[in-house]
């Protein structure tokens, strides 16, 4: 439990500093989305904020592997599945659940709030779908 304190503390510092310091939302899918784009100019942040989750995440699979097992029964298109559906609801909503379930909701944006309860919501029937689809409900 006191990884989740620390985890969700440290992500709630560095979205406020994001606002403060740099005026942006820290919104994955917009700023990956602004390295993407050709018509924005302000890349190198982004790169920057991108290779940080990247090396972050190789720095705790070198000191934790742990953290990386896969206990679930899930296959590999399983994941390819999700993270396509992902990209979907993220295009659909404008904005991933760290732009809106943390950045948006702490801003009390209604927008945010709503689109967060359809995040969810969405995931929960597709997991129950895909459990029915395979026949474990």
């Amino acid at each position: 439990m006191i990884h989740a304190i620390v985890g969700g503390s440290l992500i709630g510092l560095a979205v406020t500093m994001m606002l403060l310091f740099n005026g942006k939302v820290t919104g994955i899918s917009g700023i990956l989305g602004g390295i993407l784009n050709v018509g924005v100019h302000d890349k190198k942040w982004r790169i920057i904020f991108i290779a940080g989750l990247l090396f972050g995440g190789i720095i705790l699979r070198i000191f934790n592997p742990e953290v990386f097992r896969n206990s679930s029964a899930a296959l590999s298109a399983d994941y390819l599945i999700a993270g396509f559906l992902v990209g979907i609801g993220t295009l659909l909503g404008s904005g991933c659940t760290s732009g809106h379930g943390v950045c948006g909701i702490s801003r009390l944006s209604t927008r945010s709030i709503i689109a967060t309860i359809t995040f969810i919501l969405s995931g929960a029937i597709g997991v129950i779908i895909f459990r029915m689809i395979r026949g474990e409900l």
